[in-house]
């Protein structure tokens, strides 16, 4: 059982199907070559036999018209120089065979029998080359030609042209099958060698998934090769996504082993810690497995669809499976160095204009929701920080929006310069946020949809948006919160005032109530 089952997954892997994918269309463009060449050899073995046919016809024509009143005159057979098994036939006016011929080998010409008469019978003469089977001499290439009240049939043997051909096709055959098992076996070898670096990915996948990550028995992880991390490979981008993920799970597990040190000391925090690990040991390994399975397993997985797949697609599903892991690992490195409270890059940065570029980009992204811009400032919006990240933020608060409520949602995005606070809202009119999941809506990994077997891996994200929006807020010495209740959802990120910024604004600052200004 064991053994059928590996030599039915064998069969099933992209290595099998991409030989037998390149097999066959060696196969056929094999064939289709050996068929165009045959055609063009016979055309051109027909046409020398047409003309020889012809030049015939009319030397026997010309022999003939001496003795046009003799119907029964053949004598031109008996010149020098006739092909032997070439045949002649004196015709009637109605086209009718009164005679006919042919010419032996060192033996004089010999009058054909009735039946084989009758196979030349029917032959209009209009110059037009024929075919006929001829009983007891084989097949002929005949034509008849006119001169006055002269009608002449003659015609050469065709069993010469028709062994010629057959011995090209032999021959083509013969080639055809050589190169084909030659190209074959390269293929074979090419193919094997080409896909090593994606099976010890695989392999390497395999013993993570493998490898025991209960209290106590936890081991340093597998890390793939150096040789497989190659960036400028599809391969390579994989591997060295899987590398940096397995990373973090270390530095995790390695964080976890800490805390269990201090498990007396602080009892309640270590078992918070411990099942905080947990859930992000299962979805980190479940953002991974996800990927390499497509990866390991496309061939297994396109034998259960109807339509085959081609080699270019099989790795144009690598390659974006590979960029939804880096961009997975991209997000813990980024946690990973803001909890570590490393500098992001400080600037001063203009929150109306950051919000207006992401509400435009939002509206290009789905134009089926209602996107509107808000500005109430007393002052320019300015904050110090870094303009990447806070542009991350509020695409990522308006991505989130667009993904969880339905086409015609009416989403805001405001900005409030108020004293030293600078505040950006994200608010829509969607069914709102469940109650039991606002209290860890900023928690890593946190998702709406907390099942592990989603229809579409690549919906509902990852779960890091959020919990990067607040670091980042954070990064930048603000908050943010959300309260939501069906039909509003709205999200409040507060940073604090550029100090250029929160001086000028006690300058310019214009006494009253400011005037707000509404984009749709």
């Amino acid at each position: 059982m064991t053994r059928r089952a590996s030599a039915r997954t064998r069969t099933r892997s992209l290595r099998a199907r991409l030989l037998v994918l390149v097999s066959v269309t060696l196969v056929v463009v094999c064939a289709v070559t050996a068929l165009v060449a045959t055609l063009f050899q016979r055309a051109y073995l027909m046409g020398d036999m047409d003309d020889r046919v012809r030049d015939t016809a009319e030397r026997a024509l010309g022999g003939a018209s001496l003795h046009p009143e003799l119907e029964d005159d053949l004598t031109f057979l008996r010149e020098a120089g006739q092909p032997a098994g070439m045949l002649s036939a004196r015709l009637d006016e109605k086209d009718a065979v009164v005679f006919a011929a042919v010419v032996a080998q060192d033996a004089p010409p010999r009058a054909l029998r009735t039946e084989q008469r009758t196979a030349l019978a029917g032959l209009r003469a209009d110059g037009a080359m024929h075919t006929r089977t001829v009983p007891g001499l084989g097949t002929y290439r005949v034509t008849v030609l006119v001169d006055g009240d002269v009608r002449v049939l003659a015609g050469l043997p065709l069993d010469d042209v028709q062994d010629l051909i057959g011995g090209l096709v032999l021959i083509e055959t013969g080639v055809a099958v050589a190169g084909l098992a030659a190209a074959g076996s390269v293929c074979a070898v090419v193919i094997r060698r080409q896909l090593r670096p994606l099976g010890r990915v695989a392999a390497t996948a395999a013993q993570v998934n493998r490898a025991p990550l209960g209290p106590g028995e936890i081991t340093a992880l597998t890390r793939v090769p150096a040789r497989d991390t190659d960036p400028d490979s599809e391969t390579g981008q994989v591997g060295a996504a899987l590398n940096r993920l397995l990373d973090q799970v270390e530095s995790s597990l390695a964080e976890h082993r800490r805390g269990e040190e201090h498990v007396q000391r602080t009892e309640e925090r270590m078992r918070h810690s411990e099942e905080r690990m947990r859930r992000f040991l299962a979805d980190a390994g479940h953002e991974l497995r996800t990927p390499l399975a497509s990866i390991a397993g496309y061939a297994e997985l396109m034998n259960r669809g109807t339509a085959r797949v081609e080699p270019v697609l099989a790795w144009r599903r690598v390659s974006a499976e590979s960029a939804r892991m880096t961009g997975l690992v991209e997000d813990l490195l980024l946690l990973a160095r803001l909890d570590e409270g490393r500098p992001l890059h400080s600037g001063e940065v203009d929150l109306a204009a950051v919000v207006a570029e992401a509400v435009w980009e939002a509206r290009a992204a789905a134009d089926d929701h209602d996107w509107q811009l808000e500005l109430s400032l007393e002052a320019p919006a300015l904050v110090t920080g870094d303009e990447t990240r806070l542009h991350q933020v509020v695409a990522g608060l308006l991505s989130n929006a667009r993904m969880h409520t339905p086409a015609g949602t009416r989403v805001v995005a405001s900005v409030e310069s108020t004293g030293t606070r600078r505040v950006i809202r994200v608010r829509d009119d969607g069914p709102g946020i469940p109650p039991t999941l606002l209290p860890t809506v900023f928690d890593r990994f946190t998702r709406a949809d907390t099942s592990r077997s989603r229809a579409d891996a690549r919906s509902g994200g990852s779960g890091l948006g959020l919990a990067v929006a607040a670091a980042i807020t954070g990064a930048h010495g603000g908050h943010i919160s959300v309260k939501s209740t069906p039909g509003r959802t709205e999200f409040t990120i507060e940073l604090p005032a550029a100090r250029k910024a929160g001086a000028g604004a006690e300058e310019r600052a214009v006494p009253g109530k400011p005037t707000p200004v509404q984009c749709t």
